[in-house]
């Protein structure tokens, strides 16, 4: 190939040239669904993702405290306000991933809000029926050295989340983010939000400045269990925290961030009795994969039975309380043998616990296909984990896709 064709055939390929459109993008993802007859019912992602880095101005208008609004405004861009720390590292693979610089552009009629639209197309494409919302550079937001930062954009966020998607469209929730380096607003935010509709739990987010079982986060479980309100342990990585520091590849940090993040959770969670203090209040843990839950159960037991005494609280083995909360799926670790993941799966007794999640539209995404071609789970379970395990836990009303119906009609149709 010479220079020109080089060019010609780069320029072809370009998403910055190339008008951007999701549901060409997922057009193999919706042939699956078909295949699979996903109509035939609900799937719930409980981790997906937009970017609210593209909304800043009008996320600001919610901002309660007009110094920090100017900060974000005076910048225009939410990476570049100071609002939000950068994470380290490439996610977007250089580019090859061309669903983040091509979205931005992606264009949309003005019937609804740009976010619903969006997330409507790569969720009919895929099949899902609901999803559950998350920010994505805000996930680092606890990282903020500003706590007044932290809390201000937090409560702007969940106000227009709330306000301006959530309350429009039934097929979207959330579980909305809890500034945990201030306890006192974070239990404010579950009394100021956790009745609007589209609401089902709250999430924290990796690093803080607290362990989990500090005594000043007990009025907010006290009040997330009084309201039946699930709380999330969104993991992130933090390329920064002194635990990681030695790590010199991005893909080192990605692998063991993720599940240190919620692996000291857990054991904090577990070993200072939580389980006992509040015992319906219930639990997901996201976004950190599956194969590190057997280890952690292991772990922990294996110390308990040793040394039950500094464990006061507990009166099962760490396991026994593990087996009783709810895990997100992705990213599922699937090149291993398949024996591994059953086991993993039998330990976690997913047929009821486990939950699916895309985590789109990020790099390692999971399509509901991820869990529906594993050969040892049976249609039931299939269900289940796929939509079923979630409009439990979550006390869903099923919205299904408005594709999904029209499927079920010309179905029913030609009987």
């Amino acid at each position: 190939m010479d220079f020109v064709s080089a060019q010609a055939n780069q320029t072809m390929n370009d998403p910055s040239v190339q008008p951007f459109d999701t549901t060409t993008l997922l057009k193999n993802a919706a042939a699956q669904a078909k295949q699979r007859a996903y109509k035939d019912f609900l799937i719930v992602d409980v981790d997906s993702h937009h970017y609210e880095t593209e909304l800043l101005p009008e996320i600001l208008q919610f901002m309660e405290d007009p110094v920090i609004q100017h900060l974000g405004l005076s910048r225009g861009q939410i990476g570049r306000s100071g609002l939000i720390p950068q994470f380290v590292g490439s996610q977007d693979m250089a580019g090859r991933i061309t669903r983040y610089p091509g979205r931005a552009n992606e264009k949309t009629p003005g019937d609804q809000h740009r976010e619903i639209t969006l997330m409507h197309r790569w969720m009919d494409a895929m099949g899902v029926d609901m999803a559950c919302m998350f920010p994505t550079p805000m996930l680092g937001l606890s990282t903020h050295p500003e706590i007044d930062v932290e809390v201000a954009l937090a409560r702007a966020y969940n106000r227009w989340l709330c306000e301006v998607v959530l309350a429009q469209d039934p097929r979207l929730v959330s579980m909305l983010y809890l500034p945990l380096n201030e306890p006192a607003e974070a239990f404010r935010m579950v009394e100021e939000f956790g009745s609007k509709p589209g609401v089902i739990g709250f999430m924290g987010t990796g690093n803080r400045n607290r362990p989990v079982h500090d005594n000043s986060y007990m009025k907010v479980y006290a009040a997330l269990q009084e309201r039946d309100l699930p709380l999330a342990f969104h993991a992130i990585y933090n390329w920064h925290d002194t635990s990681l520091a030695q790590l010199n590849r991005f893909i080192s940090v990605h692998a063991l961030g993720f599940t240190l993040c919620n692996m000291v959770h857990m054991t904090n969670w577990l070993m200072n009795g939580l389980p006992e203090r509040f015992p319906k209040l219930k639990t997901v843990w996201i976004e950190s994969g599956l194969a590190w839950i057997p280890f952690l159960m292991q772990r922990l037991d294996n110390e308990y039975m040793m040394r039950t005494s500094e464990a006061p609280l507990l009166k099962r083995k760490p396991s026994e309380y593990m087996r009783e909360m709810y895990f997100s799926s992705q990213p599922m670790e699937m090149v291993n043998n398949q024996e591994a993941l059953k086991v993993t799966f039998d330990m976690i007794k997913a047929d009821t616990q486990l939950l699916y999640s895309s985590d789109y539209p990020h790099w390692d995404m999971d399509l509901p296909s991820t869990i529906y071609d594993l050969p040892f789970l049976n249609e039931q379970a299939k269900r289940n984990i796929l939509g079923g395990n979630a409009q439990r836990l979550f006390k869903l009303n099923p919205v299904f896709s408005p594709a999904k119906l029209k499927a079920r009609e010309i179905a029913a149709a030609a009987e």
